[in-house]
């Protein structure tokens, strides 16, 4: 089994990236980071964040050591951080996306 990896790319993040796709269990910890791994507790797309700490309901996600967007749930450590769980600050109509797909949910093709 390829072992599970996620990159942090700041030392100020609260995210990393699946560098492959997660399952539940340890997780080691790449690039700039303060920990060298986590507990990932449910499955996480490669290329999506994983949470490295509990954020509240209304905190930042910091990834590349800037702000991107704001929780809209409370996320526990260990936990996917995407769409279900997030607004981006980017991009505004990042809520009206699917959560899995990134499908615009609002536009009907005819």
């Amino acid at each position: 089994m390829e072992q599970q990896s996620a990159f942090c790319i700041n030392f100020e993040d609260n995210v990393a990236t699946a560098l492959v796709k997660l399952e539940p269990g340890e997780v080691r910890i790449l690039g700039d980071t303060h920990k060298e791994s986590e507990n990932v507790t449910m499955e996480i797309p490669m290329g999506h964040k994983l949470a490295l700490c509990d954020i509240k309901k209304g905190e930042n996600i910091v990834k590349y050591g800037v702000v991107i967007g704001r929780s809209t749930a409370d996320i526990p450590e260990g936990s996917w951080v995407h769409l279900h769980v997030m607004e981006s600050l980017y991009d505004t109509r990042s809520s009206h996306l699917d959560e899995v797909t990134g499908a615009p949910k609002d536009t009907k093709y005819e």
